[in-house]
């Protein structure tokens, strides 16, 4: 069943972000790691799911299984749905820059 939009989870986001260079699983939890500056942190159990759902929604691909450890690549749809979650994503903060004007910045402190 291909991916039908709508809001992607955290997990996915992260992961597709990572798969802009085409990694194996123990790179694309560093990446995610990394690209989240140390937020986000994945578990093996985590990723593996979300690679697995979003193979079956054609968003990533095998590109190379050695037996070993298998390297996933984004697919034109992965990257078009990432696309549309980034463009979802900055509508959702432009929309909460009333805020401000109660916090004067973009982090509230409660």
């Amino acid at each position: 069943m291909p991916y039908s939009g709508g809001p992607m989870t955290e997990a996915m986001y992260y992961v597709l972000l990572a798969l802009l260079t085409p990694g194996h699983g123990y790179r694309l939890m560093s990446a995610v790691q990394e690209i989240s500056g140390g937020r986000v942190s994945m578990g093996s159990g985590t990723l593996y799911g979300v690679l697995t759902r979003m193979q079956k929604d054609g968003l990533i691909t095998v590109s190379e299984d050695d037996g070993r450890r298998k390297t996933y690549t984004i697919t034109e749809s992965g990257k078009k749905a990432l696309r549309e979650e980034y463009s979802r994503l900055c509508a959702m903060v432009s929309d909460g820059k009333a805020i401000e004007s109660i916090s004067g910045s973009c982090y509230l402190y409660v």
